[in-house]
């Protein structure tokens, strides 16, 4: 009789608190990201990351290990079967792999697989869609609005589905147009209280600021910048998209400044991928919601993600601490 396989885990069952350490595991899960490095000693490794729809976790494969050139070769996107031994560094999961291998076409073919592998976002993408559009459609000034509406017509099919970043927040299927809409929910909450803000403006400015990474970025299981990315990024190329836009609206040239300085300023400083600093009400406004969404995007994606049973997360670059998880009794 043929030994059964070993029940496959996720990434949540390797973080569980109460599994046994050094336990040995099986998982299919995508190579997000791999980089080649050299040792103290000369001796190249390979820096991983691995991951499905419940997390991922990095780890070290050394170049004298078995899974060294299996690893190496797959490049990133690939699907792994991995084998290993679960093992912590510094508080980390961080596990021994023994084995990995490609997964075949048909096997990954099969819908649970797929399923697996791709995180998605927590609200349904057709739904935040279609509020996307209600909030286009909420914009007064006529050219305005059309400027948004002709972005979307160039790249709508690819903004639904996108993610908002490749790793810091709202990283996965549908991540752009859920942080998107999330940033206009708290626009309309904001509105009121700050009246130099020009509604229609900033409405804009934040339903068109992160519209260049639909092109930054290429990948279906796992998103990276692709060379457009790397070479100019998502502010110019969403700079790029709205010039044009506005010009196809006829815009007035006025509006069409401060809107480009909204999407050139938005990333807050230079050191974080701003063009600019935010000199107008409406850019300082657009720039704020989105560093607040940002930050609270990875606190949502913590708590969602997080093993039951743990106190704190790992600390979460973003937030540069980690997260409490103890909710407050109610």
């Amino acid at each position: 009789m043929a030994e059964a396989s070993p029940a496959l885990q996720s990434v949540r069952d390797l973080k569980a608190p109460d599994g046994a350490p050094n336990r040995a595991f099986t998982s299919i899960l995508v190579l997000r990201k791999v980089t080649l490095k050299t040792a103290s000693n000369g001796n190249p490794f390979l820096s991983v990351e691995l991951g499905d729809r419940t997390g991922s976790f990095t780890c070290t494969v050394f170049s004298d290990g078995p899974a060294f050139e299996s690893v190496r070769s797959a490049g990133e996107g690939a699907v792994l079967r991995v084998e290993g031994k679960v093992e912590t560094y510094q508080g980390r999961l961080s596990p021994k792999l023994t084995r990995a291998s490609l997964v075949p076409p048909e096997e990954l073919g099969q819908a649970d697989v797929i399923a697996n592998l791709v995180e998605t976002a927590p609200e349904d993408g057709d739904l935040l869609w279609k509020e996307f559009i209600l909030f286009a459609d909420s914009i007064g000034h006529p050219e305005l609005r059309s400027t948004v509406r002709n972005v979307m017509e160039e790249i709508g099919e690819t903004f639904r589905t996108a993610p908002a970043a490749t790793f810091m927040h709202h990283a996965y299927r549908h991540g752009l147009v859920e942080h998107t809409v999330h940033m206009a929910r708290a626009c309309r909450a904001l509105l009121p209280l700050y009246k130099e803000v020009d509604p229609d403006l900033a409405m804009a400015g934040i339903l068109l600021h992160d519209t260049g990474k639909t092109i930054e970025y290429e990948g279906t299981l796992a998103s990276k910048r692709g060379r457009k990315g790397i070479l100019q990024g998502h502010v110019v190329l969403g700079y790029q998209l709205v010039r044009k836009a506005a010009l196809k609206a006829k815009l007035d040239p006025d509006r069409t400044e401060r809107l480009e300085h909204i999407i050139l300023s938005h990333q807050g400083k230079p050191e974080w991928g701003a063009a600019v600093m935010a000199a107008t009400p409406e850019a300082v406004f657009v720039s704020m919601i989105d560093n607040l969404d940002a930050r609270m995007g990875m606190v949502q994606r913590a708590l969602r993600t997080a093993p039951e049973g743990d106190e704190f997360t790992e600390k979460i670059l973003g937030l540069e601490a980690p997260l409490l998880l103890k909710k407050l009794p109610r």
